[in-house]
């Protein structure tokens, strides 16, 4: 009797940082692994229509990628909320003199610079609502969704 050696299960926070497939968590999702390598950022969003490990389809239906925007805000958000932690911790916020107005320019750059990573981050996010970790993903075929 042969035993089959057990793989360990990919970490879930790594393989959504590392922007891999929900289903099998090491297929990427995007054709190019950086954001930022394209000039112009015409290509941002360029995936393949299925994941190359375990046939994961991406783009389950028209219009699937739309609810990535209530995503791509609260990630915003959570970004804003961060810096001014940050900001209010090491440089301090006065009424006095024009602090605040500095981080929100601070911030406004901060989120014009991050934006290509974080609408890319929102679709991974996205689409793990909808699609599973599958540890047996080589014996069972992918969900199909309409």
């Amino acid at each position: 009797m042969s035993e089959e050696k057990k793989m360990p299960k990919p970490n879930y926070y790594w393989s959504i940082l590392a922007m891999c497939c929900p289903r099998c968590r090491k297929g990427p999702m995007f054709k190019d692994g950086n954001a930022y390598r394209k000039l112009g950022l015409k290509h941002i969003f360029d995936m393949p229509d299925n994941c190359p490990v375990c046939g994961q389809k991406y783009d389950m239906e028209p219009g699937f990628w739309y609810g990535t925007g209530y995503v791509s805000y609260a990630l915003a958000v959570a970004v804003s909320g961060a810096s001014f932690v940050a900001w209010w911790v090491l440089i301090g916020i006065s009424v006095n003199d024009n602090r605040v107005l500095w981080w929100l320019v601070a911030n406004g750059v901060l989120l014009v610079v991050l934006q290509p990573w974080l609408m890319r981050l929102s679709r991974v996010i996205y689409i793990r609502f909808f699609v599973s970790y599958d540890p047996d993903y080589k014996k069972h075929r992918p969900k199909e969704f309409e």
